[in-house]
């Protein structure tokens, strides 16, 4: 089994759109207006129309077959309107994601929008992470270091803020994909610099911090290949060995995995020469940022099983564990579902 461990539904149908427009305009008007639930008239087949052309047919082509998917990251907006209009946005996408799942359980499983907003106490989080975890059978959650859009004005991963919402992972025994969402910053480019970016703060904020102390079974994904990190393994290194810490193979090893959302060939042999692959799982983020072939292989970018394959010094055992068994030890509510 091929599981791709990072998918997002950006193909949903345009009354997701039109709700959150609604969203945006009650903004505009009052700030403070405080969002209710509403309703958004979304069929089953039009859920099935915006899948089919897309991500499931481009799982039969790749020869993937089941997606840990969860809403579109860029329209998270955490920094969007206030904690209401975050509550109702992502119970509704949530709700859209469990449809998804019921429809398609062979392949598709779910992974929750937790409702961040900026300066609100990542408690706000733990009623739905529980609801999406113990109702929908969701098996794990995107956690955004960064719910400002780009400004940074939350305290840093390490920092105890974030430790109820790791006190209820630990407890469901659910792993949180660390992934920011749009950038209002105009400094940074959503995908191109921002994502990347994070990626790379949220591993220097977690060596730098005793998260891993405190919470020895929490667990992370870095997408993205980990931003600059296989890159900059040296310096992350040495800055942890002047600082005191021990190396990182024990420091941050056992809680940090990486997936393989990089899109290219050297890229992604550069991140298998340097980290284990017991800390790397297989992710496409089809269809994401980089939709386009490739002039240079006249493949798509994002068609990344062929980068794995293509590596010359990877084992069958490891290709195994990159694609499959990496997966259902990280997420173990996912490997209790395909052993039931």
């Amino acid at each position: 089994m091929i599981i791709d461990c990072h998918g997002h539904y950006t193909t949903a149908p345009d009354q997701l759109g039109d709700y959150r427009q609604q969203q945006k305009a009650d903004i505009e008007k009052d700030p403070m207006h405080q969002h209710v639930m509403g309703k958004i008239d979304i069929s089953d087949n039009e859920i099935c129309d915006s899948l089919e052309g897309a991500q499931l047919k481009l799982q039969t082509q790749r020869g993937t077959d089941l997606t840990i998917f969860s809403p579109r990251a860029s329209w998270m907006g955490h920094h969007i309107g206030n904690e209401s209009t975050s509550r109702t946005w992502s119970a509704h996408c949530n709700e859209l994601i469990y449809r998804i799942t019921k429809l398609y359980p062979n392949n598709f499983v779910g992974v929750a929008q937790l409702p961040q907003s900026p300066g609100v106490s990542p408690r706000s989080c733990i009623e739905e992470l529980e609801r999406c975890v113990t109702e929908f059978g969701f098996v794990g959650c995107n956690l955004n270091p960064d719910p400002s859009g780009g400004y940074w004005t939350d305290p840093p991963l390490g920092d105890r803020y974030w430790y109820p919402v790791y006190e209820k992972m630990v407890e469901l025994d659910v792993p949180a994909m660390i992934h920011v969402s749009a950038a209002c910053n105009p400094a940074f480019h959503t995908t191109g610099s921002h994502y990347l970016g994070a990626d790379t703060t949220a591993v220097m904020q977690c060596i730098t911090s005793d998260i891993f102390k405190d919470f020895p079974t929490l667990r992370f994904i870095v997408p993205h290949g980990g931003g600059a990190v296989p890159y900059h393994w040296g310096r992350f290194r040495g800055l942890a060995d002047m600082m005191g810490k021990p190396p990182l193979k024990e420091l941050i090893l056992d809680n940090i995995y990486f997936d393989t959302c990089v899109y290219h060939q050297p890229g992604i042999d550069l991140l298998l020469d340097v980290i284990p692959a017991q800390n790397i799982l297989f992710a496409s983020e089809m269809v994401g940022a980089v939709r386009g072939i490739d002039p240079e292989t006249g493949h798509y970018f994002d068609d990344t099983r062929r980068y794995i394959d293509g590596n010359k010094n990877l084992t069958d055992a490891e290709r195994q564990m990159i694609f499959e068994d990496n997966s259902k030890r990280v997420y173990p509510r996912l490997a209790a579902r395909l052993r039931s």
